[in-house]
C-alpha cells in the first residue's frame, strides 16, 4: 500500500497539471529556472558537506556525508532532459545518494543542449570518470549513478568504457533512466494519464534538440540499441506510473540476455524520480535505502 504522502503528492500533481492544461509549451530558459527553483523544495535526509572542485575544466562539487566510508565514490550525472539541471538543482539528490551509500559523491555540471548537443554530455561524463582514475581512485570503489537523462548518460558512459577496454566501475545505478530515445515502449501510451511529471511532446522536443539530427536509435545515444555484453552490474529503479517504464523493462531484458547482472525494481504507483522527494515520501527514503543496500553488496 502506498503512503498517504504519495496520495497527497498525486493530488497536488494532478491539480498542477489541470492548471497548466497539460501545456505543450517548450521553453528551455523556463525549464532551467524551474529546475533551480525546485531545488529549494527538497532537503537532504542528513548532514552533508559540499566543496567545489574543477574536474579537468568541468565545474563540479564533492558532496561528503558525515558517515562516509573511505575510498567510496559515487560519480553522479544529473537529469534534466539533456538541456537543464545543474549542481544546484541536484545537490540534494546526489547528497542523499551519498548518505545512503556512505560514499562521497562527485556531482558534475556537464554541458547541456542546445548550446552543446550530443555527444557533449557523454564526453564530459567520460572526462570526469577518467579524472577520478587519475586522482588515484580505485575503479572497483566507484559507482556511477544518475537520474533520468543522467541515468541514460550512466549507460552511455559504461558502454564507452567497455568499448575502449578501460577500467570499469564497480556498478551503475540508474533512477528512472531513458535508455531508448526513440520512446518506443508501450508505457508511452498506457501511462500517458498516470505520469504526472513528464509530458511526451516536451520530451520529444528535448530529444530532437539534444540529438541534433542524430538517429534516435543510434547505439551511441540510445543504450538499448548498443551491444551490452561485458557491462558491470546495474540497478535500475523506475515507477510503475512512468512513461519510461516499458523502455526500462526492455533495456533490462536485453541486458540480462547479454549476460549483464541487472536488478530492475518497479516501484508501485511511483512517479518519475520519486527519490527526489525523499524528505517527504517514505517511498523515496526506502528507495534510497535500497540503493544503499545494493551498493553495500557491490563494495563488500
Amino acid at each position: 500500500m502506498v503512503s498517504w504522502q504519495t496520495l497527497a503528492l498525486e493530488i497536488y500533481l494532478r491539480f498542477n497539471r489541470l492548471l497548466s492544461g497539460n501545456s505543450i509549451a517548450f521553453d528551455i530558459a523556463k525549464d532551467r529556472a524551474d529546475a533551480e527553483a525546485m531545488a529549494s523544495m527538497f532537503k537532504p535526509i542528513d548532514e552533508i558537506r559540499c566543496t567545489p572542485v574543477n574536474v579537468d575544466g568541468i565545474p563540479a562539487e564533492w558532496i561528503i556525508p558525515e558517515k562516509e566510508k573511505s575510498g567510496r565514490v559515487i560519480l553522479f550525472l544529473h537529469g534534466g532532459s539533456f538541456n537543464s539541471g545543474s549542481i544546484k538543482s541536484h545537490r540534494t539528490l546526489a547528497g542523499n545518494l551519498a548518505i545512503s551509500t556512505r560514499s562521497r559523491a562527485l556531482l558534475i555540471d556537464y554541458r547541456l543542449a542546445p548550446e552543446y548537443p550530443f555527444p557533449a554530455g557523454i564526453e564530459d561524463a567520460i572526462k570526469a570518470y577518467l579524472w577520478l582514475l587519475a586522482q588515484g581512485v580505485d575503479p572497483n570503489r566507484i559507482v556511477v549513478a544518475g537520474d533520468s537523462a543522467g541515468g541514460t548518460l550512466v549507460l552511455n558512459l559504461l558502454i564507452h568504457l567497455r568499448d575502449k577496454q578501460a577500467s570499469l566501475p564497480a556498478a551503475g545505478v540508474c533512477l528512472s533512466p531513458a535508455p531508448d530515445l526513440s520512446f518506443s515502449g508501450e508505457s508511452w501510451k498506457f501511462n500517458a494519464k498516470k505520469d504526472l511529471l513528464l509530458i511526451e511532446s516536451k520530451e520529444q522536443k528535448s530529444i530532437d534538440i539534444y540529438l541534433n539530427d542524430v538517429d534516435r536509435r543510434s547505439p551511441l545515444a540510445s543504450p538499448t540499441y548498443a551491444n551490452l555484453h561485458g557491462l558491470p552490474p546495474l540497478l535500475i529503479q523506475v515507477g510503475s506510473h512512468e512513461l519510461l517504464l516499458s523502455d526500462c523493462e526492455h533495456f533490462a531484458e536485453k541486458a540480462k540476455s547479454a549476460g549483464v547482472d541487472v536488478t530492475l525494481e518497479v516501484w508501485p504507483r511511483m512517479q518519475h524520480e520519486w527519490q527526489f522527494a525523499a524528505n517527504f515520501l517514505p517511498e523515496g527514503r526506502r528507495a534510497l535505502s535500497r540503493i544503499g543496500e545494493y551498493v553495500e553488496t557491490i563494495f563488500s
